[in-house]
């Protein structure tokens, strides 16, 4: 008798407790496999810390990550609720390329029309971004910023080959910054398509267990 093996896990990385709410609170239906949702805590030691602590876990074999949650734009005419889907991740201590970008665009365009997806670099900080420093990021040819993302999926790639990808949703712009994150219309939106976004998740994981042609 065959016994099939066990569907690739799939790791969901994101920072803060709103962030948490929002995905655990959203629709869960569809995954392809077992699904972490995990916390990290807040910045890029956090984020390397927690991955190398859950990866290190039998079940976590070889696990699809996703690092996602709210992101500062850099771009000009980006606006709170767009969706940056990364071509890579980037910091000073490494790029890492994302997987299945073009799957993730089509996916979040489907259920979420109406909603901009910007692709391109994603880097990393290891503060919040504001005024001056987001023109500085732009010319490194970045589109959007956050804390965790780069961290989250270079300890990812460390830990063992797989499949990572870094999608955020902008909840604050060049011409939008907001100061506390649910207290603006843009923060709520951001809430809002973050709580949206799973099934695309899924939808990428189902593609990376498909038998290569």
């Amino acid at each position: 008798m065959n016994v099939q093996p066990a569907p690739a896990p799939l790791l969901i990385a994101c920072a803060l407790g709103i962030e948490h709410l929002a995905l655990r609170s959203g629709d869960r239906g569809g995954a392809g496999g077992p699904v972490t949702f995990v916390r990290t805590g807040m910045g890029p030691r956090a984020a390397q810390r927690s991955l190398t602590r859950y990866l290190a876990r039998p079940a976590l074999t070889g696990a699809a990550v996703v690092a996602t949650g709210f992101c500062a734009g850099l771009a000009p005419g980006m606006h709170p609720g767009d969706l940056v889907v990364a071509e890579e991740t980037r910091d000073p201590h490494g790029t890492v390329p994302c997987a299945g970008t073009e799957l993730l665009v089509k996916e979040l365009a489907r259920l979420l029309p109406g909603r901009t997806v910007h692709t391109g670099p994603l880097t990393g900080s290891d503060h919040v971004v504001r005024g001056p420093e987001r023109s500085a990021l732009r010319a490194t040819g970045a589109i959007a910023v956050d804390m965790e993302s780069a961290a989250t999926l270079l300890s990812a790639v460390t830990a063992g080959e797989r499949p990572v990808a870094a999608v955020r949703v902008v909840v604050d712009a060049p011409e939008h910054e907001l100061v506390r994150i649910g207290t603006i219309r843009g923060g709520i939106s951001a809430f809002r398509v973050l709580r949206s976004v799973l099934p695309a998740y899924f939808e990428w994981h189902r593609s990376l267990l498909l038998p290569r042609r």
